[in-house]
């Protein structure tokens, strides 16, 4: 007799966590009750609490699971990317695909470190992804042979995030092109030129 391979259930975690990631990101952490996400993911109340803990629990998750969606997206479009130069850029070509989607919010963790209380665990969720970013363009920096690579990892970054808050406070997905050619401007600026 041979068994029928099926599709597994999503877990309450799981489900939870779809719930938070839908609601949290289009409304708001703080907006957002547990009773709707309860409800939206068709779990039992004691599901979050035994999983979760609590609501601020659930968000760290919420935004630990943006950050890996993120880090994937990011490093995938840099790993396609030709060379240093051009790996620099491939993380603002990420984000202006991403400004395109009708879907996009903003920064999830601008959003949620924004009603977040000094030291809690969504400043520490947002705080790491920040921190993770930086050191992306830090390394991408030293790798295209920047003198002062932390230097541009941080013009860079405040490119990166003036791009998302024009995106989605102007409305406007032509942010991330024309954050992208502000960093181009900056990268051969910084750039030893080429013999």
């Amino acid at each position: 007799m041979t068994k029928t391979l099926s599709a597994k259930a999503p877990t309450a975690r799981e489900r939870l966590l779809a719930a938070a990631n839908e609601l949290f990101y289009a409304e708001g952490v703080q907006t957002v009750g547990i009773d709707r996400i309860i409800e939206r993911a068709g779990v039992a109340k004691a599901s979050l609490y035994n999983t979760f803990g609590g609501k601020e629990q659930l968000i760290r998750a919420y935004l630990d699971s943006r950050h890996a969606k993120l880090t994937e997206r990011l490093l995938r479009s840099v790993e396609r990317a030709d060379g240093p130069r051009d790996r620099l850029l491939a993380v603002f070509d990420a984000q202006a695909e991403l400004y395109a989607q009708q879907t996009y919010h903003g920064c999830a963790f601008v959003a949620a470190s924004a009603e977040a209380k000094h030291g809690s665990a969504i400043e520490e969720a947002s705080d790491a992804a920040r921190g993770w970013i930086r050191t992306l363009f830090t390394d991408l920096a030293r790798d295209a042979g920047a003198p002062h690579p932390e230097a541009l990892a941080h013009q860079l970054h405040l490119l990166y995030d003036g791009g998302g808050v024009s995106a989605r406070m102007d409305r406007d997905p032509s942010a991330g092109t024309v954050a992208r050619e502000a960093a181009a401007a900056l990268i051969d600026a910084a750039l030893p030129k080429q013999e």
